[in-house]
């Protein structure tokens, strides 16, 4: 006795072709180091990019983009995907802060997005810090650490929103990167000492060209 298969029959018209799928290529995030320059670094000045807050209530001010960018800057990119570590993160931040202006420097926070769980964030922490919006992760990018191509969960678990790395850096007025802090590890504390001793060296140069 023979068995007999039998397979069902299928009308080639009937199938539906899946369109073919978009492949990004694949380009590993290399961000600025301490000695690169960054020429095309910007800050818009509308209102609606700032936000500063003093013992955790929100004060309001023009912003005087040269006289901030005039002096050595401390940028901090922030975003509340790292949970805790972001506001641990902040916190170091707020304690750096007076002394990164008694240094002769500027310090700015840059995140995604301006809404009311930062503000409660800040409030609740007693927190003086001034925050700059980039929506388009604009200036993240300008410091290769945020790109389309090599998105955060590729490095991090747990993390579904492509933000950028968790990094500090110090500008100088030349806009070169005069300290760079990347934590790969998260929850690694800043550097203190070095932030500060980037910023008096940078400030010290600024002032003995103003002296020559």
């Amino acid at each position: 006795m023979s068995a007999i298969h039998k397979y069902p029959f299928f009308d080639l018209s009937e199938i539906i072709s899946e369109p073919d799928l978009t492949i990004r290529p694949y380009k590993a995030l290399q961000p600025v180091k301490a000695g690169n320059y960054l020429p095309a670094f910007n800050l818009k000045g509308e209102y609606a990019h700032w936000q500063h807050f003093f013992n955790g209530a929100e004060t309001h001010g023009p912003v005087l983009l040269r006289k901030l960018l005039n002096k050595p800057l401390v940028i901090s990119f922030y975003s509340p995907e790292w949970k805790q570590h972001s506001l641990e993160q902040l916190k170091q931040l707020n304690t750096v802060h007076n002394e990164v202006r008694a240094a002769g420097g500027n310090l700015l926070v840059i995140t995604a997005e301006k809404d009311n769980k930062l503000e409660k964030l800040v409030w609740e922490n007693n927190l003086s810090l001034n925050f700059y919006f980039d929506p388009a992760n604009d200036i993240a990018r300008d410091f290769r650490i945020f790109s389309d191509t090599d998105p955060i969960w590729n490095k991090f678990s747990g993390i579904d929103t492509n933000v950028p790395l968790p990094a500090t850096y110090v500008l100088d007025a030349s806009r070169q990167v005069v300290y760079d802090h990347l934590n790969l590890n998260v929850d690694e504390p800043l550097s203190v000492k070095g932030i500060i001793a980037a910023v008096y060296e940078a400030s010290l140069a600024v002032n003995l060209k103003k002296t020559a």
